[in-house]
Formats: structure tokens, C-alpha cells, sequence
């Protein structure tokens, strides 16, 4: 891989995550503060990138790389959310922006895969090459939150127009990527095969099920963090909240880097029950914490993050890859995310805004966020719990690592 394709790729994956750096976080204060959207039409609102994330595999597995080269469907689904995003930033009926959203997510969830797929194709080596590539989109998030609370947007539609402009400009830079052709494929495509279904076939190993029971599970809770993590703080009080969320950014950028550690010592069980507690702490953290002394309950809570996305989901990655045949891997992996990043995480964003309507009072702060953080804390550890009595980890599984 040439220097010049190196940093092409370093760049798209710093806008691509940039504009959904600029608009993902905030969303929760802005809905319910700014617009006066209610607690379930922001959760709603957070469970639209969880429908695109069930809908974009087959648009993915079975139009865009088939018959066009990535770097122009890039360039149209950005071109596209750009317009989308500016529109959005100008409604005020629920009913409008969610219609909105949801189109937007729709044309920008499958560029997640697709900037995946694109750089894969121009890597020399993906395992050695890729990582590098891939950790500018954890900076640019970063440099997102940032931005939007330097420009004072984290409470505005300003947030939307900001992002709407990064997706035009990724629209315009993604006509300029080398050129990937489509994947011409011999026979029809199914939809058991974009979803990954044939992986189904592990499901008859009973530690494999434990796996993904335990993964969907506990998914849900994870949503609540996504959903109402900053609306909670800016409650709370803490200012400069887009750019203190990027802690957790700084975070897992730290403890990627030391995973390889980890695994030489833990396991795969070990690591996966870490995550699973590190996301039953962060809830109990923050149902404690306040801005006054247990402030740094809240940052902790925070740069747990790290330690909570790496932790379960890169683990679960790992774990996927090692159990899965060859012949199935790439659906093995399709499906834990359709389950996950899909079906579970919708479920969560629903449920996240029952919970939080549920637990809304009178006063200057409008929920009761302690009795609120103990639900996903509670459910999280309940999981936990489960995890640790079922999930047998095999021999093979705990020397691949």
C-alpha cells in the first residue's frame, strides 16, 4: 500500500466518523431540552441507527456492492445525508424529524461497511495495515465532540448543519478514493446470506449460544448509555458536555492498544465478564455521582468506555472469528451484529425511553436519574450473572489468543 492510499483511507475514516461524531452524542439534550421532544420519542429518535443497521445489510450485501463501484455509492449516500441532515435541522414536529432521521440513518449506516470494505480492498495486509487506518475515526470523534461544543451547538439543530456539511464534503472527497469495483458474484444473492443466517448453524454448540443470548441481552442496556448519557449530564449540570464525552473516545483508543496484554493473561471469558461489569460500574457511577464531590464518579463513569466498548464488542469480534469456519466467518460476523447492533440495540433505544419517562419528576432537574441509571445497571449485571454461570470457555478458544 502506497503512502498516498494510506492517508486517502486515514481520511475517510476521519470525516465518516466526524459526521456522526457531530450529531450522535448531543442528539438526547437537544430532543428534549431544546425541542421538547418526550423521553420515548428521544429513545425512538436513538433506535433509528439500530433499524438502519438491520435494513443496510441487504442494501449493501445485495445492490451497492454488486453492481456500482464503493467509492461512488459513498459519494451519493453522503451527498444524499448531507441534504438530509440540513433538513433535518429545521423541524419541529417529532413526526417530521423522525421521518427524516430515519431516511438519513438509512443512507448512512451501510457507509460504515462500505468504507470498511473499500479500504480492505487497497490494504496490503489488513491485520497490520487497517488498525492505523481505522483509529483515525476514534480521533476524529473526538475532534467532533469538540468542535460542536466549541462552536456552543450541543444544545442546537446547529449540531445537524454542522454535520450536514462534513457529509457533503465526504460526498465530494469519496469521488476522489481509488477506484473499487463492484464484487461480481456467480448466482443469486439471499437474504440469509446478507444477514449472515448460514451462521445459525453454530448456534447447536451450546457455548456459542451462551454467546449470543448473553451478547443480546446485554445490548440492551448498553443503549441506555448512547440514548441518555448526555441528556443526564447536562441535567446534572456539567458543562461542556459534547467535549467531555470524548474522555471515553481517549479511552478506548488506550485500551486497544493493550488488548493483546489482556488476552495473554484473561481469556476470553474473563475479558468478556470484565466488559459485561465495566458496563454494570458505569450505570452505578453515574445513578451516585454528582458535580459537586462525586463528580469524578461521572468522569469515571466516562472513561469506562474504554473498557466497555473494547472490552465486549472487539472481544466478541475476536471470539466470533475464532469459533466460526472460514467458510462461514464473514456471516458469523454479519449475524452477531444484526443481532446486536440491530435487533438489540433498537429494543434498548425503545426501552430507554420508557425507563426515562417513567422515572421523569417535578424540579429543576427533570428525572430521577439515580432510581433511572439503577434499571440498565440492574439489567447489565443480571446478564452479567447469567454469562458467568453458562459461558464455558473452551481450551482452543483460551489458546488462540
Amino acid at each position: 500500500m502506497s503512502p498516498t492510499v494510506r492517508v486517502q483511507l486515514s481520511l475517510l475514516m476521519f470525516l465518516q466518523y466526524f459526521v456522526w461524531g457531530s450529531w450522535y452524542v448531543t442528539m438526547g439534550p437537544y430532543l428534549t431540552k431544546t425541542a421538547g421532544f418526550t423521553d420515548p420519542q428521544n429513545g425512538l429518535a436513538y433506535g433509528t441507527t439500530a433499524l438502519a443497521a438491520i435494513i443496510s445489510p441487504f442494501f449493501v450485501g445485495m445492490v451497492a456492492d454488486r453492481f456500482f463501484p464503493t467509492e461512488r455509492v459513498l459519494a451519493v449516500l453522503h451527498l444524499a445525508g448531507a441534504a438530509l441532515l440540513w433538513w433535518l435541522s429545521g423541524q419541529t414536529v417529532f413526526s417530521s424529524f423522525y421521518g427524516i432521521l430515519l431516511t438519513y440513518t438509512l443512507c448512512f449506516m451501510p457507509t460504515l461497511a462500505l468504507a470498511n470494505s473499500l479500504s480492505f480492498h487497497h490494504v496490503s495486509d489488513p491485520g497490520r495495515d487497517f488498525p492505523g487506518i481505522r483509529v483515525l475515526g476514534t480521533i476524529s470523534w473526538i475532534v467532533a465532540g469538540f468542535t460542536i461544543n466549541a462552536l456552543g451547538l450541543g444544545e442546537s439543530a446547529g449540531m445537524f448543519k454542522v454535520a450536514a456539511a462534513a457529509s457533503a464534503a465526504l460526498g465530494l472527497y469519496s469521488l476522489t478514493l481509488p477506484h473499487t469495483p463492484p464484487t461480481r458474484r456467480s448466482g443469486g444473492i439471499k437474504a440469509r446470506d446478507v444477514l449472515g443466517l448460514d451462521a445459525l448453524a453454530l448456534m447447536k454448540d451450546r457455548t456459542f449460544f451462551v454467546f449470543v443470548l448473553g451478547s443480546f441481552l446485554v445490548s440492551i442496556p448498553l443503549q441506555f448509555y448512547y440514548a441518555l448519557t448526555a441528556t443526564f449530564l447536562t441535567e446534572a449540570g456539567m458543562t461542556d458536555v459534547a467535549s467531555k464525552m470524548t474522555f471515553g473516545q481517549m479511552s478506548e483508543i488506550g485500551f486497544l492498544l493493550v488488548m493483546p496484554f489482556f488476552f495473554a493473561r484473561l481469556g476470553i471469558k474473563k475479558m468478556l465478564l470484565i466488559g459485561m461489569l465495566a458496563w454494570t460500574a458505569r450505570y452505578v457511577l453515574f445513578a451516585f455521582g454528582n458535580t459537586g464531590p462525586g463528580v469524578w464518579m461521572l468522569y469515571a463513569g466516562i472513561v469506562l468506555h474504554g473498557i466497555c466498548y473494547d472490552f465486549f464488542f472487539v472481544t466478541g469480534q475476536i471470539y466470533v472469528d475464532k469459533r466460526a469456519p472460514a467458510a462461514i466467518r464473514a456471516a458469523a460476523q454479519g449475524f452477531i451484529a444484526f443481532v446486536t447492533l440491530g435487533v438489540g440495540m433498537f429494543i434498548g433505544s425503545y426501552l430507554s425511553g420508557l425507563v426515562a419517562n417513567a422515572y421523569r419528576v417535578e424540579g429543576a432537574i427533570p428525572h430521577d436519574w439515580t432510581k433511572l441509571w439503577l434499571v440498565p445497571a440492574a439489567m447489565a449485571g443480571a446478564v452479567l450473572l447469567l454469562f458467568a454461570a453458562a459461558f464455558n470457555e473452551r481450551p482452543s478458544d483460551a489458546a488462540a489468543k
